[in-house]
C-alpha cells in the first residue's frame, strides 16, 4: 500500500516486484448497517458502531487518503434530476490535472540528480513533496493546527500534502492554498475520529 513494491523472501534469495495498486474499500458504519435509522438501528447504537469500526486499526486508517461517508439512497433521491455536472465534465477536469502533473514532473525528472521518474503526486516524497506541495502561510497554519488536534502522524501529514497538491491541480492552481489543505483534511479519518452516523451499502 505504501511503497508500491512487494518482496518475496526465500531461503536463498529475495525478489522484489512492482505492486502499485489503488485500494478501494467500503464498510457499513455498524454491524447491522442501520446506524442512522432510529427505526431499524439496534439497541446498542452508537456503541455498536464504535466497536465495529475499531476493528480497523489506526495504522491501516493512516494509509487511507480519502474517506467519504455515503448515506443510503432514499426514494426521494431517485426522483430528483441528475447532477448538473456530468461524468464527461469531471473526466476532462481530471485529465487536465493529470497533464499538469505530467508536465511538472517531466521538468523535475530532467533536473540534476534525478532518480526514478515521477509521474504523479502520489509518487512524490521527501524533499520533492515539500518543493511541490508546501502550502501558503494560511495553509501551513491550518495544517499545523490540525496536526495537534487530529494527532496526525508524520505519514498522515505527508498524505494530506499529496492530496492537497492534487486538489490544487484540479483547481488549476499552481499554489497549494488553505482551501486545498482544508478539503484534504476533511477527507482524512483517524482512529479518534470515527465514521459519522451514516449508512454504507457494501
Amino acid at each position: 500500500m505504501e511503497t508500491g513494491r512487494t518482496t518475496v523472501a526465500r531461503a536463498n534469495s529475495h525478489v522484489t516486484y512492482p505492486a502499485r495498486v489503488q485500494l478501494v474499500a467500503a464498510m457499513n458504519p455498524c454491524r447491522c448497517g442501520w446506524l442512522d435509522d432510529p427505526g431499524r438501528a439496534c439497541s446498542r447504537a452508537p456503541k455498536c458502531a464504535a466497536d465495529y469500526q475499531s476493528r480497523i486499526s489506526g495504522p491501516v486508517l493512516d494509509r487511507i487518503d480519502l474517506s467519504v461517508d455515503v448515506r443510503a439512497v432514499s426514494p426521494a433521491d431517485l426522483t430528483v434530476p441528475p447532477s448538473a455536472e456530468h461524468s464527461a465534465v469531471v473526466a476532462r477536469r481530471v485529465a487536465a490535472a493529470r497533464e499538469r502533473q505530467r508536465a511538472r514532473y517531466t521538468d523535475l525528472n530532467a533536473g540534476p540528480g534525478a532518480g526514478t521518474p515521477i509521474r504523479t503526486n502520489a509518487e512524490a516524497d521527501g524533499i520533492l513533496l515539500d518543493r511541490v506541495a508546501t502550502p501558503d502561510e494560511s495553509g501551513r497554519r491550518l495544517l499545523a493546527d490540525a496536526m495537534e488536534r487530529l494527532r496526525l502522524s508524520a505519514r498522515g501529514y505527508h498524505r494530506v500534502l499529496r492530496v492537497a497538491r492534487t486538489l490544487a491541480d484540479l483547481d488549476g492552481s499552481d499554489a497549494v492554498r488553505r482551501i486545498h489543505i482544508a478539503e484534504s483534511l476533511a477527507y482524512r479519518r483517524t482512529a479518534s475520529r470515527p465514521m459519522a452516523s451514516v449508512t454504507h451499502r457494501t
